[in-house]
């Protein structure tokens, strides 16, 4: 008896693996680029307190060790795949929006569209505040003479009001856009993996989990408005003369080790002699 033999998968590299690909295009937009896009939406929004509110919580993730490391692994690498992985699944897909206008439709068309709108949001926002890499020749060369790599994390709130504010009220809006645009993806993300994943599967549960992720998008939105507000309000030489001290305080206390690379001061000109001399604040902020 001959044996039939077995077919091999054609195709393309994503038709051939699309099960797989779709479970883990669903996966990484939960775990971890949902989950830190909520984390770096409230961290920003900390900053409506105050510059020394939001300063504490940057200097609280650069102690982080292997900080470079940890943000290629479970941000940058998982936020191509997830963007690359979602345009394949966005072209292959089709609405039927024209057709039956149900809002479960209407909402397929907006993931899409949000989708394409998050991609150009997020690529464009890490080139303006960080400048993708952070290799000297490509910021001295490429990225900062173009008004990129905005962002210094010792002087958060005041490089933040800077880079925001260098072209009047474009960035702003591109911002209020941007949020708007991941959020609604991320909650109405969630509701369908929900259904993806099985976990809400009747008319009734779907309709429970709709009125979830609404109220999740909603408080998540209104996070992510308040920063961009707090950024467009914030006095950049105030904030700037508080977030030097605190980087005064921390490094006299041996908290961190001098970076003139993370400060604007240190950033924007040579100090052949190594670092550039703290000096010390008479009414430094304690920490």
């Amino acid at each position: 008896m001959t044996e039939t033999p077995r077919a091999e998968p054609t195709g393309s590299f994503f038709q051939r693996n699309d099960f797989l690909i779709r479970r883990l295009h669903s996966l990484s937009g939960l775990v971890p680029v949902g989950a830190y896009m909520c984390v770096h939406l409230l961290t920003n929004a900390s900053l409506s307190s105050g510059p020394e509110v939001f300063q504490n919580a940057v200097f609280a993730i650069h102690s982080i060790p292997f900080l470079p490391v940890v943000e290629w692994v479970f941000i940058f690498l998982p936020i191509i795949f997830h963007a690359v992985a979602g345009i394949w699944i966005a072209r292959s897909g089709h609405s039927n929006v024209g057709r039956y206008r149900y809002a479960s439709n209407r909402r397929y068309t907006w993931q899409r569209i949000t989708g394409y709108i998050a991609f150009v949001f997020i690529f464009t926002h890490v080139f303006h505040l960080h400048g993708w890499f952070h290799a000297d020749w490509w910021l001295k060369t490429v990225a900062e003479p173009i008004g990129m790599a905005q962002f210094r994390p010792y002087n958060a709130a005041s490089s933040l009001a800077e880079a925001m504010g260098s072209l009047s009220i474009v960035w702003p809006i591109f911002y209020v856009i941007g949020v708007l645009a991941c959020t609604f993806h991320l909650a109405n993300g969630i509701w369908t993996a929900g259904i993806t994943w099985g976990l809400w599967i009747t008319p009734a549960a779907q309709r429970r989990a709709s009125y979830a992720c609404t109220v999740f998008g909603v408080l998540l939105s209104l996070a992510g408005l308040s920063s961009v507000v707090a950024v467009t309000r914030t006095d950049a030489a105030a904030a700037k003369e508080i977030e030097d001290q605190m980087y005064n305080v921390r490094v006299q206390g041996r908290m961190i080790q001098p970076d003139d690379h993370k400060r604007t001061d240190g950033h924007s000109k040579e100090h052949p002699n190594g670092p550039e001399p703290i000096i010390p604040q008479a009414n430094a902020v304690g920490l």
